[in-house]
């Protein structure tokens, strides 16, 4: 989940540019791809030429360059100390973490509320538990069983069921992850699909990554964390630690100062050895990182603005760069950029209550932590002809309407709510919200091309019904919409049903790193064992929604994209009529009443195991 183009993290700031679509049929590999090899580390992208060799240097304060300087010490030896533990003592080692980020965990989501300006009794502060400590909890368990499988000789995959889409790719069956996850979550399900010509075989070999060569250093990575969402910087540091062989200093975005203290007592078993070391600082800070030559990888989560800059320079001489093809960045670089993400409501035979419900999910994907999400749904994407498509419009604007208040506490989200109102004067406004719900004359152009990073969701009307809306409707996703990353499909029971072996072909075609059916994209972040990142074949030129994966619990290798399925309708509506869940409302809904308590829940559940406090919990998720 990547912050916008206002993100400072790493910023030699050039202004927001409209991305382009990067989608084409056969478009290449990422210059960067993710692989068990860190010996890639060590090879620059570009060697600077003459031009980019007389780029000054950032200046930065003495104070700062002195602590910066400090911690580089650290994980230079920090860096000798973890090639020389085996997988076996690093799985030890990620035992104790999971520990202290439980200790952190409550701090860590109150203060992350606060910093988000939600009332001591709001509801939303689950979001917090969930997207903060109880994401990181989980990938951590996960990443303990990848290591201790790796540690007994046996493939992270080797239990692992897999099947062969219409496209003929494996897909590994990954999530749940484990029996928590079947409980808890049941109903839902993730595949990781591998890319094209990659047998089972290969993937059980490969899996692992640089677990299968701890010995071999990746050297000093440089993570700059998003301002968005807590658990971001912390996943990117452990992924890169485990999938590269990398000591990290992670650069905190500014947003998120407040919890440098907490992630410092939750990383503390990395902390100690020098394996990893946290900073803080604005734009030039990030600037003076990033033109180092003790770092042999950066990693950002952020926009695709602040990539350019650091790639190419800001302004006119860095993009004179861009088009000459000469890097200001001497090293390689992975991104999780976002786009403007889809949702595509498949028409069928929906009940009322399918309405409702179907309308506060998709209010969800849009206007969960106010809507500051790469992944945040943005554009709903409807058949015209579908005989329910008022009363379904309907539903959604009570829904959009009615959602609990929150503040929009991003920085710069209300120029970017002026400027969807300028495209859109006719638009509906609920307090901070934007509904734009495009018209026949309507230029639907900056809809699709700008990703708001704030409560601004669209509604797009296609022709047809069936097999031929969805297949209109993913033509739309892949060629019309700026990014890769995420692309939500809602389809009932009957209508896939009758569909068959067309709806998974239409999913292969959708060309995006992270595929939602029934549930949100957003969901897919939390799910350990899943990938996160944009589809394949960005560049350094052409980045769209970035370059590389990072969670991916198991550590595959090969990795295409990930497919999320979950159930069309909650319980106890479900019984019977489509997939199999528990769950009634999902704590995740921002119109949960009791979000918070079953949020915190089942984090606790993460830490302690206590069946008698699970009870409770889930006593509370009926009361939604």
């Amino acid at each position: 989940m990547s912050t916008p183009e206002s993100d400072e993290t790493a910023s030699r700031a050039a202004e927001p540019t409209k991305k382009t679509p990067s989608r084409r049929a056969g478009a290449v590999k990422p210059v960067i791809p993710p692989s068990k090899s860190t010996t890639t580390a060590k090879k620059s992208v570009a060697k600077k030429s003459a031009e980019t060799k007389s780029a000054p240097t950032p200046k930065i304060d003495a104070s700062t360059r002195e602590r910066i300087d400090a911690a580089l010490a650290a994980l230079r030896s920090g860096s000798a100390v973890w090639s020389s533990l085996s997988v076996a003592q690093r799985r030890t080692l990620l035992s104790r973490l999971r520990r202290t980020v439980g200790d952190a965990a409550e701090e860590w989501a109150n203060v992350a509320a606060d910093s988000k300006q939600l009332a001591a009794d709001s509801p939303l502060r689950g979001e917090e538990w969930l997207s903060g400590p109880y994401a990181t909890l989980s990938a951590l368990g996960v990443y303990e069983r990848t290591l201790a499988a790796i540690a007994d000789g046996v493939s992270p995959l080797a239990k692992t069921k897999t099947s062969i889409t219409p496209s003929g790719q494996v897909a590994a069956h990954v999530f749940p992850a484990d029996a928590v996850d079947a409980n808890l979550l049941s109903g839902f399900t993730g595949e990781v699909w591998l890319e094209r010509g990659v047998t089972a075989e290969q993937a059980r070999r490969d899996a692992g990554l640089a677990q299968l060569t701890p010995g071999e250093s990746g050297g000093i990575g440089l993570v700059l964390g998003a301002g968005n969402i807590t658990s971001i910087p912390v996943l990117d540091v452990i992924y890169e630690l485990l999938a590269h062989n990398r000591v990290v200093l992670l650069k905190v975005n500014p947003t998120q100062d407040r919890l440098v203290p907490i992630f410092r007592r939750a990383l503390l078993p990395l902390i100690e050895p020098g394996f990893v070391r946290i900073i803080s600082g604005g734009g030039d800070v990030g600037a003076y990182l990033t033109a180092s030559d003790a770092f042999s990888h950066v990693h950002i989560t952020g926009s695709a603005a602040t990539f350019d800059a650091i790639v190419w320079g800001p302004g006119a001489a860095g993009e004179k760069r861009k088009q000459t093809g000469a890097p200001l960045l001497d090293k390689p670089i992975t991104g999780e950029l976002g786009g403007v993400s889809p949702i595509i409501v498949v028409p069928g035979p929906w009940t009322r209550a399918d309405l409702d419900y179907q309308a506060e999910h998709i209010v969800t994907m849009r206007l969960q932590n106010s809507g500051h999400n790469c992944i945040a749904g943005q554009v709903v994407v409807i058949s015209k002809d579908w005989d329910q498509r008022d009363d379904f419009l309907a539903a959604l604007e009570r829904a959009y309407a009615s959602a609990p208040r929150r503040p929009v506490w991003y920085p710069n989200s209300a120029p970017k709510l002026a400027a969807a109102e300028t495209s859109y004067p006719d638009a509906l406004r609920f307090g901070e919200r934007v509904l734009v719900e495009i018209e026949p004359g309507d230029d639907p152009h900056d809809l699709q091309t700008t990703e708001y990073f704030s409560p601004v969701l669209g509604v797009v009307q296609l022709d047809g019904t069936g097999q031929g809306f969805l297949d209109t409707a993913v033509a739309y996703a892949n060629d019309e919409l700026v990014g890769t990353l995420g692309a939500n499909v809602l389809i009932d029971p009957v209508t896939q049903k009758r569909l068959g072996d067309r709806f998974e072909r239409a999913i292969q075609d959708l060309r995006y790193g992270n595929i939602a059916i029934n549930g949100w994209t957003g969901f897919s972040f939390t799910a350990p064992t899943l990938s996160w990142g944009a589809f394949p074949g960005h560049t350094l030129a052409d980045v769209g929604s970035g370059i590389g994966i990072v969670h991916n619990g198991l550590l595959l290798d090969h990795v295409e994209r990930s497919v999320l399925r979950g159930p069309f309708r909650p319980f106890p509506r479900s019984v019977g009529r489509g997939t199999w869940t528990i769950l009634p409302k999902p704590p995740w809904f921002v119109t949960s009443r009791t979000a918070n308590t079953v949020s915190e829940g089942f984090t606790r559940f993460r830490i302690d195991g206590n069946p008698v406090g699970l009870v409770k919990t889930l006593l509370a998720a009926l009361r939604s």
